[in-house]
Order: C-alpha cells, then sequence, then structure tokens
C-alpha cells in the first residue's frame, strides 16, 4: 500500500520545479505516440527518475520523462511513457503518476495507446475510440485500503469513458476527415503477446482489440472522478489473424506511419475541449 504522504511528496516536488503548474489535462502517450510530447509550447521537462517515489518506466519506445506546458490551447501534463504491470510493478504503481497529476489540478485524462485488432473489419494503420473495456484479470489499482482523499470505495465504471468526450472525438474525426473506429478494448497484462486461441476467446467476448495498458489508468481515473477520453492505434491484426509472428518493432513503426493522423485527432479534441457538450 502506498502512503498517500508519497503521492503528496510527488506533488510537492513538481510544484517547485514548474514554479506551481497546474495541468488541466493529463496525455498519457502510449508505444510509438511519444511526438506530441515534443510539441508542447514552453515546455518544463521533468525525467521520471528525478521524481520522489515515482515508478520508473523501462518499455520500448517510452522515453520516461512528464513534459508540462501548452498544448491544443490546454495546460497540460504530458506522460511520454506509462509504467506496465509486466514491467514487475503492483497495480497501484501503474496509476501513481496520473493521481499525481490528478492532485496537481488534472480532471480531464487523454489516455492513448498501439494495440491488436481483434474485429475483423479492422486494419492496421487505423486508430480506435475506446468506447468500454473488458479487464478479466486481478489488477485493479484500487485493491487494498480505499484513499478517500482520490475517491470512493467502488467508483462506478458504467461511463468510465466520458460520453462527452466520445462525441467530441467523433466530430473532430469526422472534420479533419480521419477514419476512426470504435471499439472495445480488452487488457492482457502481458508481456507475451496473446496466444490466437486467446484472440478468438477475446472476440467472443466482445473485444475489438487487444493491449497491455490503459486499464488499470482508466480504472483509477474513474475512481478520482477525471473525465476520460482513450484512443488507441490498432499497430497490427492480433495473434492468429495473419499467418506472421508479431513484434516490438511493428508497433514502434507503425507509430510512427500513423503520427500525423494521430497527432490531429489529439490536438483536435484538445483545442474543442472548452467546447464539448454537457
Amino acid at each position: 500500500m502506498i502512503p498517500f504522504s508519497h503521492y503528496q511528496e510527488s506533488v510537492d516536488y513538481l510544484q517547485r520545479v514548474t514554479s506551481g503548474f497546474a495541468p488541466r489535462v493529463a496525455l498519457v502517450l502510449g508505444s510509438g505516440l511519444g511526438v506530441l510530447g515534443d510539441r508542447v509550447e514552453d515546455p518544463i521537462f521533468v525525467d521520471y527518475k528525478d521524481i520522489p517515489h515515482f515508478p520508473v518506466s523501462t518499455a520500448p519506445g517510452h522515453k520516461g520523462r512528464l513534459v508540462f506546458g501548452r498544448l491544443g490551447g490546454q495546460r497540460v501534463a504530458v506522460m511520454q511513457g506509462r509504467i506496465h504491470g509486466y514491467e514487475g510493478r503492483a497495480a497501484e504503481e501503474l496509476v501513481y503518476p496520473l493521481r499525481v497529476l490528478k492532485l496537481m489540478g488534472a480532471d480531464t485524462l487523454f489516455v492513448t495507446n498501439a494495440c491488436g485488432a481483434v474485429n475483423l473489419d479492422f486494419a492496421p494503420a487505423q486508430l480506435m475510440l475506446i468506447e468500454d473495456h473488458i479487464m478479466l484479470f486481478p489488477m485493479s489499482p484500487l485493491t487494498g485500503e480505499n484513499l478517500s482523499e482520490l475517491g470512493c470505495r467502488f467508483p462506478d465504471m458504467s461511463k468510465a469513458y466520458t460520453p462527452a468526450l466520445r462525441a467530441l472525438a467523433r466530430k473532430q474525426a469526422e472534420a479533419l476527415g480521419i477514419r476512426l473506429q470504435q471499439g472495445v478494448y480488452m487488457y492482457f497484462p502481458g508481456p507475451q503477446y496473446e496466444t490466437p486461441a486467446e484472440i478468438r476467446a477475446a472476440r467472443a467476448l466482445g473485444a475489438d482489440a487487444v493491449g497491455m495498458s490503459t486499464v488499470p489508468e482508466v480504472i483509477a481515473a474513474a475512481h478520482m472522478g477525471m473525465q476520460v477520453l482513450g484512443v488507441s492505434l490498432l499497430s497490427n491484426m492480433a495473434a492468429g489473424v495473419l499467418d506472421q509472428p508479431l513484434t516490438e518493432e511493428e508497433v514502434l513503426q507503425m507509430g510512427e506511419a500513423c503520427r500525423e493522423d494521430f497527432s490531429k485527432l489529439i490536438l483536435g479534441c484538445l483545442s474543442g475541449l472548452d467546447h464539448q457538450s454537457a
């Protein structure tokens, strides 16, 4: 159990090094998608390793730093790299950075990832708006004593992905001419890719895509009452769909290929945040 005092010590350090910067939006960038962090205006960079109690990302393609500044007209805190369960971290450590950013002032989470397409109507290099998720593994970041300073013991998850933000993303995608799929993301802990049998099971359960991140963060965000927008890059077809092995290089290459559409969509959603429907 991480004591609340650790979160506060992280917050105090970040407020000192950013001169009291208060982000509105926490933006988590997944594998191969860290480019937006390089577009932040008047950036303040803080490495994870320098923040008290902060977990450090070890995944390929993750820089492992926070970027504070303005993006799309909003005050943002961009996470260039996230923490995964397969790195040997406990569930509550996966969401430690997000909880710190919430305590600094962030009330909205934009969470992104690269994932495998399960829906046979989807294709690599497309973007998917996350409508809901499935998690069948005991990895809830809320396990253990509840931190009442952050939220209630039993948070509702029926609208974890904020309907108004999903509507905003659809509107922005249409205006930008970006094809935006919509679907359900299923969480697998990794680090091994899923087997063909697991993908068939995921499809039977109603999943459209699978990945190794995002869901713990969304659970923590719902616990803290944050608005959430989730966008996935479909970097490959999931195991068994095509007769070829899956590699991490493919994920990173696809992120590079889709960076413009991805960046345009996220920037459009940030700029439209103040005009979203209730």
